[in-house]
């Protein structure tokens, strides 16, 4: 019964705290972006020493809480598109699974060799992690970029990929309702497959799912948002039991997260109503690519660790010193953005507000007969 045995992280004050402003900070970048938060919170929790496999079990079990409520926002909507959902999970399942087995594989076995605990794990979730998230900042600079040069309310989502795949016409060919769109069903499964396994390997599912929805199934927008979030919600459940099963989740990680990000998300939710959606992006873009220069600079340790590296262990200290000082750095200054434009509109909105209240002429004061 090895599988039911929990591994328990050692927190104390500090490290609880740090958890907390992680769970903000992510909080308010998931408000802010539209996303689950877990580009920070994962590697944000590996800088703190969690072992890898157990910041994404605990990740993923806070993201399943926090997709539960914006999936039920975006329903009351009518951007929830339950049959595209149903076939998605389908093979989400199957990826989940897939990933939950390799990390909890190299977890042991690493372990079992005389590696350092979590070793083996811990470099195979921020090779994926880095790798994966690279491409999706840099396809956001691309995307931000050819953006700029065309004229305000331009284009839209590219739907070059949707149209190529439609040629191909594989049945059996589904529509859907809601989304308005006719999608293959073998192409469905394929981007099932691959959002499960990336949400249970690095805890990010929606970087992919959204953009493929999009560009990939023709899907509005808003609708892949909320499919995207109600999908989660399902993911994050299934994610969340297969990694408890295997003693991976640390409930107390999830339960300070959620101290933290509860309240970080208002504020996004805020920011993103007065920011402008160019600035977003970049915002966004740059946040990740230091995130992903952060799991950068940490893999050396794991790979000193594994004996691939030879290198002093005194500098372990360092490369996580530094590590964690850009992932930090970029939430941090993340939020300091967020916190500047929602001031400034709460300013401006004020101002609006005393300039209409004397648009009229000098107020009336205490005492005075008003004019007939």
């Amino acid at each position: 019964m090895h599988h039911l045995a929990v591994h328990f992280v050692d927190i104390n004050l500090a490290t609880g705290l740090q958890v907390v402003l992680l769970g903000f900070i992510g909080g308010v970048l998931s408000g802010f972006i539209g996303s689950g938060g877990a580009f920070f919170m994962t590697p944000g929790m590996m800088n703190l020493g969690v072992e890898g496999v157990i910041s994404v079990a605990s990740n993923i079990t806070h993201k399943f809480g926090k997709a539960m409520v914006g999936s039920r926002k975006h329903g009351e909507a009518g951007n929830v598109d339950k049959k595209l959902a149903v076939f998605v999970l389908g093979t989400a399942i199957i990826g989940i699974q897939l990933a939950v087995v390799i990390a909890s594989k190299l977890f042991r076995e690493g372990t079992g060799h005389g590696a350092a605990k979590g070793a083996g794990a811990n470099l195979y979730i921020s090779i994926v992690f880095a790798t994966i998230l690279l491409g999706v900042a840099l396809s956001m600079l691309s995307d931000l970029i050819k953006t700029s040069r065309e004229p305000e309310g331009g284009a839209g989502p590219s739907t070059r990929i949707a149209d190529f795949l439609a040629r191909f016409n594989l049945p059996p060919v589904i529509h859907f309702k809601v989304a308005d769109t006719k999608v293959s069903l073998w192409v469905i499964l394929a981007v099932g497959t691959a959002t499960g396994y990336l949400a249970g390997t690095i805890g990010v599912g929606g970087f992919i799912g959204v953009p493929a929805m999009i560009y990939v199934f023709g899907v509005p927008t808003a609708v892949a948002a909320g499919t995207e979030l109600y999908l989660a919600m399902f993911m994050g459940a299934y994610g969340a039991l297969s990694y408890a099963y295997q003693g991976f989740v640390d409930i107390r990680l999830t339960l300070l997260l959620y101290l933290g990000s509860l309240v970080g998300i208002y504020l996004g939710v805020y920011g993103v109503k007065v920011v402008n959606e160019k600035v977003i992006r970049l915002v966004t873009s740059l946040i990740i690519l230091l995130c992903v220069l952060s799991r950068i600079i940490a893999i050396p340790i794991y790979l000193r660790q594994l004996g691939y590296l030879n290198i002093d262990p005194g500098w372990d200290r360092y490369f996580n010193l530094v590590s964690k000082f850009f992932l930090f750095a970029s939430g941090i200054s993340g939020c300091l953005v967020i916190l500047f434009y929602v001031v400034r509109a709460y300013r401006q909105r004020r101002e609006m507000h005393r300039t209409l209240q004397f648009a009229g002429g000098s107020p009336v004061k205490r005492g005075e007969a008003s004019p007939a």
